[in-house]
């Protein structure tokens, strides 16, 4: 993944923003630092310090709406997992719009782990579950995996793409 901070924020504005989604009945929150996401969450409430304001909001919520069909694949998340975290978010991430996996088949995507080994797909599972970042790693996109979305906002994700 190249470091685009550009495509999240040209001033590198570190914060937290939120905006009110109708289409799923919560809160799109991102935390970010030095032009990268660190995290992406769907409370019901927001933070009392989110500002709403924010070009990446402006992105997803033409996403939500129906108006663009974007993969967020040039947005940079910080991600501080583990190794085998990384390689399988990683992979994630190239699982195009509109497209779904399974867990193995995801598991096979990823380099260094192995696909009939029932620990590694333990592993897999556990790197969508603790998934900090949510439709920017597009774990929607998993069939037979968990999401680290709430069921609801998962679903809605998977309705939209069609999947």
């Amino acid at each position: 993944m190249d470091d685009i901070g550009d495509a999240l924020d040209g001033d590198g504005v570190t914060g937290i923003f939120a905006r009110e989604s109708s289409y799923l009945d919560r809160y799109v929150q991102l935390g970010t630092a030095s032009g990268r996401v660190l995290s992406v969450s769907f409370p019901e409430v927001p933070d009392e310090e989110a500002a709403e304001d924010h070009d990446l909001l402006d992105r997803i919520f033409d996403y939500l709406d129906g108006i663009e069909d974007d993969d967020f694949s040039d947005v940079v998340v910080a991600l501080t997992v583990p190794t085998y975290k990384r390689r399988v978010l990683e992979s994630v991430r190239g699982i195009p719009y509109g497209d779904q996996v399974n867990v193995e088949t995801l598991t096979r995507m990823t380099s260094g782990i192995d696909h009939t080994d029932e620990e590694d797909l333990d592993l897999v599972r556990t790197a969508l579950d603790e998934n900090p970042a949510p439709l920017l790693i597009p774990d929607h996109r998993v069939r037979d995996g968990p999401s680290a979305a709430p069921a609801a906002v998962e679903q809605k994700l998977r309705s939209l793409e069609g999947l």
